[in-house]
């Protein structure tokens, strides 16, 4: 056997039992900042370092606000942004893992067979209600095109 998997065969039978569970040790971090350990020791440059991690969050979440009323991908960009935060805020890391607890369970309801089966029906529902209404415009008012055809 090599050093490689003898190295991975230790790391498994040390796993906790929170990972045996299918909760990830990510989830289990402590909770604080994970600024390296050289800039944790001076007060002023882990100043520094947290101004600049809050600068360069602010930015991305900004740009995501942004995104919410302009083109690209506005949520995704202020998860980001909220990430970039809690790399070195509680508030932030709170926020994440309740937000990541939400998503979970919102997956895990949306995979049960009742409500995608519900889901599917609604939509369905909803898309013959916009026909008809589309259809009957069409009859009552006919479709006028901006343009001239027959010139």
């Amino acid at each position: 056997m090599n050093a490689e998997s003898d190295e991975r065969n230790r790391v498994a039978e040390e796993a906790s039992p929170a990972s045996a569970t299918g909760e990830s040790d990510r989830e289990e971090r402590e909770l604080g900042s994970r600024a390296p350990g050289f800039i944790k020791a001076s007060k002023a440059l882990h100043l520094s370092w947290q101004v600049g991690v809050f600068v360069v969050g602010l930015g991305v979440v900004v740009a995501g606000v942004l995104m919410l009323v302009l083109p690209g991908p506005g949520w995704l960009v202020i998860f980001a942004g909220m990430a970039i935060w809690a790399t070195e805020f509680v508030w932030a890391q709170l926020v994440l893992r309740w937000t990541k607890r939400k998503v979970t369970e919102a997956a895990q309801r949306a995979l049960d067979p009742k409500v995608r089966r519900r889901n599917i029906i609604l939509t369905t529902v909803g898309l013959v209600i916009v026909a008809v209404l589309v259809g009957i415009y069409v009859w009552k008012f006919g479709i006028t095109m901006p343009w001239k055809i027959s010139e």
